[in-house]
């Protein structure tokens, strides 16, 4: 994903309060990419990785569901500014894979009720009448 203001790579970096994680965030840090540290201690990983203006530290166990639920939030937010900033914007997003399976189930159960009276439908069709002579 790219940060559409400044064209910057954005990493999402899990672990990052110690070992390879740390590694891995300050390396993008320092390649001029933006990063999103995640660790269990939010504190931790703000120490471990250190202050930057591109760094955005969020509290991540992925052993609990709330933590990763709002740690997929910081993804949705920035999937949407990239959206707002198409030219022309999509009249529609639709955002996770769960949601993706659901309109689908829609649109072919939209699509075999269209089918299933396709004749009755058009069979109503507006029929010009011929101009008359006065």
């Amino acid at each position: 994903m790219r940060d559409v203001m400044s064209n910057k790579k954005i990493w999402f970096i899990t672990g990052a309060g110690r070992g390879m994680g740390v590694d891995f965030a300050k390396a993008a840090l320092a390649a001029g990419h933006a990063v999103v540290a995640s660790g269990r201690d939010r504190d931790a990983v703000s120490k471990a990785v250190g202050q930057s203006d591109d760094l955005l530290a969020v509290k991540l166990d992925a052993t609990k569901r709330a933590d990763a639920e709002a740690a997929v939030r910081a993804k949705l937010a920035r999937a949407l500014i990239i959206i707002a900033s198409q030219e022309p914007p999509p009249r529609r997003f639709i955002a996770g894979a769960d949601a993706i399976a659901t309109a689908e189930q829609k649109v072919a159960d939209l699509k075999a009720q269209i089918d299933a009276h396709r004749n009755l439908s058009t069979s109503l069709a507006f029929d010009p009448q011929p101009a008359r002579a006065m």
